[in-house]
């Protein structure tokens, strides 16, 4: 009998890239608080989060498979989330031309019951075209990109921001490493093929 597996994340985007994988899940919010700590990277910053999502989840449904996932946009070592609104997205993209970020995505899976806990982060390079204000202007128009991380949306007109992406996993970038997710699920015990 395989076990529940359970997105903990209330994101259509993590949601569309789940689907990819024809496998059964539901769907739960974490509701966990996003504020980073003080002084926390980026990167450490992606993996907390994406585990106490996890862990959030998972203890309302301990013998379920679930997983946890969150996205840092990091400036030279600042961390850039989902701005919100049209006003802080066009002052992060402003900061952004000509710059070079990481997408630090992260994912967690745990299952209570069984003890098992993984996590992983695939960091995603990416290098911003010398935007306009223009070019910004019409991006946020047409996209609205305010919940992704950094106001950047490359699963749409957000490509056209971009001179180059360097992963190993090209759905990172989007909002979960599917080839992380699967190697971890694998190792849960849920079978995908």
């Amino acid at each position: 009998m395989q076990r529940t597996v359970i997105l903990a994340s209330t994101s259509r985007y993590r949601r569309e890239l789940m689907n990819r994988l024809r496998l059964p899940f539901d769907v739960q919010s974490p509701e966990v608080d996003e504020t980073p700590l003080a002084g926390e990277a980026p990167r450490d910053l992606a993996i907390r989060l994406a585990l106490e999502k996890a862990n959030a989840v998972a203890a309302r449904f301990p013998e379920a498979v679930v997983i946890g996932s969150d996205q840092v946009a990091d400036l030279a070592g600042e961390a850039l989330g989902k701005p919100g609104d049209h006003t802080r997205a066009t002052a992060q993209l402003r900061r952004m031309r000509g710059q070079t970020l990481i997408f630090q995505t992260a994912v967690a899976v745990v299952c209570h019951a069984t003890g098992f806990a993984q996590r992983d982060i695939a960091p995603v390079r990416v290098v911003f075209r010398d935007l306009s204000d223009a070019a910004i202007e019409q991006y946020l128009l047409a996209e609205q990109p305010y919940d992704c991380a950094g106001s950047a949306k490359s699963e749409g007109l957000g490509i056209a921001l971009l001179n180059a992406i360097d992963s190993d996993d090209p759905t990172a970038l989007v909002g979960l490493p599917l080839i992380r997710t699967c190697l971890m699920l694998r190792a849960a015990g849920v079978e995908l093929l």
